[in-house]
């Protein structure tokens, strides 16, 4: 059966999706993405290419949980059998997610019900999860709390994995198959949506400043996983003269010497090398007072060297 789909998404995630699911002759009656910020958007794009409807909104629901008129008016002009929620990063309300006969499909970058939230491939990556995959399931009123239709595993988290490295290269493209599985399932009435099991559930929240401040008193495997999960987003930051210093590609390699946590080991063309306990970390980039750049650069400009300490993020 042929649906008329709603997509909500962005990026290549969401373009992807849409030409998916136009191939296995579904339309697409309208394409919801959020502004531009900075570069074009290639779902928004595509859709456009394609003559498309399109809306371009950040937000459907007010700060009191109200939805917003005039995204409901949008959606509701399209008459769409199913929504598909592409890596949507904002909260649809009720009134747009239940509309549809089929209701709503939304991606998840975890094994539901374990890593609920919005920040879960950051926290899969700092408490140092080893494997992941990828959840479909129907958006209920709770945060990533519906049942299943499709789930797929078996992905490995390596040991320099970053968020963006998981997402890219792994959880997106099986996302991708994964929400096109789903879609067909519900277009030959096959999907049998089954409830998450609470007692395995766990929700992390946000991974803001407080999660990204470098603890020195942690092991050297801790800090690793916290810098390559908060790659590139936040960040996760030591402090040199009081200043945030935000680290990325960044990898753990061997304790070189007996050197006090924070002490800079080396600056040269392969980075800053920073001792911890039981290892040391090999740092690429930063971001400080003027903005990202490689680290031997940010070295030379601040007169960084050998000897001198970075103190803890909090």
């Amino acid at each position: 059966m042929s649906l008329r789909i709603a997509l909500f998404g962005q990026a290549a995630f969401g373009r992807e999706t849409l030409e998916r699911v136009r191939a296995n002759g579904h339309e697409v009656v309208g394409v919801f993405a959020p502004p531009d910020s900075g570069r074009p958007d290639p779902l928004a794009e595509r859709a456009t290419e394609l003559g498309i409807p399109l809306v371009r909104r950040r937000f459907y629901r007010r700060k009191s949980g109200e939805p917003i008129a005039a995204a409901l008016d949008e959606y509701a002009a399209l008459g769409a059998d199913l929504n598909l929620l592409a890596s949507v990063q904002v909260f649809l309300p009720r009134e747009i997610t239940d509309a549809p006969r089929h209701q709503s499909l939304c991606f998840h970058p975890s094994l539901l019900p374990r890593f609920r939230g919005g920040a879960a491939l950051q926290w899969q990556i700092i408490l140092g999860e080893r494997e992941t995959g990828v959840s479909i399931f129907v958006p209920d009123d709770g945060v990533d709390t519906g049942p299943v239709v499709v789930q797929k595993g078996g992905v490995e988290i390596g040991p320099s994995e970053t968020t963006a490295t998981l997402f890219f290269d792994k959880l997106q493209p099986l996302g991708i198959e994964a929400l096109v599985e789903a879609t067909e399932l519900v277009a030959s009435g096959r999907a049998r949506p089954e409830k998450q099991d609470e007692s395995r559930a766990t929700t992390q929240g946000l991974v803001d400043d407080v999660v990204a401040a470098i603890p020195l008193a942690a092991p050297a495997h801790e800090i690793d996983r916290l810098v390559r999960g908060c790659d590139p987003q936040p960040g996760a930051f030591l402090r040199l003269a009081g200043k945030p210093v935000r680290l990325f590609d960044a990898a753990l390699e061997p304790a070189r010497e007996s050197a006090e946590a924070g002490t800079v080991l080396a600056c040269d063309a392969a980075g800053l090398l920073i001792a911890l306990r039981g290892g040391s970390l090999r740092v690429k980039r930063v971001r400080g007072d003027a903005g990202k750049e490689a680290a031997a650069d940010f070295a030379r400009r601040v007169g960084l060297e050998p000897g001198q300490r970075f103190a803890s993020g909090a």
